[in-house]
């Protein structure tokens, strides 16, 4: 008979639960980083002894790209010279921050009358200016500063006359030995189109500065062009005279000198060069500035046979004038214009007391 065998009981298994562990956003960043270190490092290496190197050298920033021409502008009767008749009447409502309106009219000399209206208002870190015209055109201008070198600018033109409206976005930054600007005129965002416009301008040695500014067009969907010029800057030892240099792809180049004779009389020449296989031209000019403590006389020759002068006065602190004036000596034409500023400021509540100066506005 066999015998029987006894059951063995059955334990069961107790249940382990394998828990995955889900990589976390933060270990894969660090995995990342760690992984790519091996060649970043080195590149960060490399500019960072760069920058040391040129925190050494202790170059100064020579400015923007945009006003490089600056001192050559400032002596010439481009941008001062008028035909006909002007008055212009201020009214500064603040002088700290600057808060002022102005009414400019305009009588040309081929019967064209204009009025516009104007207000500033501007602090240490902020410029706004807008105007309105007769015609119904609408200008303005945004200046905001964030950080130290950082600055954004605004300009706008809203004209019934189609085709004149505007829009230019611009961001501009200073750094100690170097200037950074880019702007976009009129930008889409939708098909891209407009003109963008980037510009550096480096410091290499404590007088001289080389740049470079490109240039993208595409006013429309059809139409897409981009081009590279180059710019260079020299500065005398003490700054007394300036010399710049600028070189576009087509075949334009413009070089121009500044120089200071003394406290009251500075020189600057202009030459413009047009280098292309279906055209080849060159425009020079000549201009010098006499200031005075209360007066100032401008005069320019160019190679056209062009002779203009202006000459500003003040009669007072609240009222200016000016004359200008232009002979074309091969066609024998003339052009005179006159021109008054009248200006009143807030009256003091204190006689006695100092006025208050105006802030440094960023431009």
């Amino acid at each position: 008979m066999a015998t029987p065998v006894a059951e063995v009981p059955v334990v069961p298994t107790p249940q382990v639960n394998v828990v995955v562990e889900k990589p976390s956003a933060e270990k894969t960043l660090s995995n990342f980083f760690t992984m790519m270190d091996p060649l970043v490092r080195p590149v960060a290496d490399t500019f960072s002894k760069m920058r040391e190197i040129r925190r050494s050298l202790a170059l100064p920033n020579l400015g923007t790209v945009e006003k490089m021409q600056n001192e050559v502008k400032m002596v010439q009767t481009t941008n001062f010279q008028f035909e006909g008749a002007r008055a212009d009447l201020t009214k500064a409502l603040n002088m700290n921050p600057i808060f002022q309106v102005t009414h400019a009219f305009t009588l040309g000399a081929a019967g064209k009358n204009a009025y516009n209206f104007g207000a500033v208002y501007g602090d240490e870190n902020r410029f706004y200016q807008a105007g309105l015209d007769d015609a119904g055109n609408v200008t303005m201008r945004l200046n905001r500063q964030w950080l130290p070198g950082h600055i954004s600018k605004i300009q706008a033109q809203l004209a019934p006359a189609g085709g004149q409206s505007f829009v230019q976005l611009e961001h501009d930054f200073q750094g100690s030995d170097y200037s950074i600007n880019f702007k976009a005129l009129n930008p889409s965002p939708t098909n891209m189109t407009g003109i963008y416009v980037g510009n550096y301008l480096q410091t290499l040695t404590p007088r001289f500065a080389l740049g470079a500014e490109a240039v993208y067009q595409h006013p429309s969907p059809e139409i897409e062009e981009a081009s590279i010029g180059y710019m260079a800057k020299w500065v005398g030892p003490a700054k007394e005279w300036i010399a710049t240099a600028q070189w576009q792809p087509q075949g334009v180049g413009q070089l121009t000198y500044w120089h200071q004779l003394s406290e009251q009389v500075d020189v600057a020449s202009d030459l413009q060069m047009i280098m292309l296989p279906q055209r080849r031209d060159a425009q020079a000019s000549l201009s010098a500035r006499y200031s005075f403590r209360m007066s100032s006389l401008r005069a320019q020759i160019d190679s056209l046979g062009k002779l203009t002068s202006v000459y500003e006065a003040r009669i007072s602190p609240a009222f200016a004038f000016t004359f200008s004036g232009e002979l074309d000596h091969l066609s024998g034409g003339a052009k005179v214009g006159l021109g008054v500023s009248i200006e009143s400021g807030v009256e003091p509540v204190d006689p006695m007391a100092m006025p208050s100066m105006p802030p440094s506005v960023p431009m």
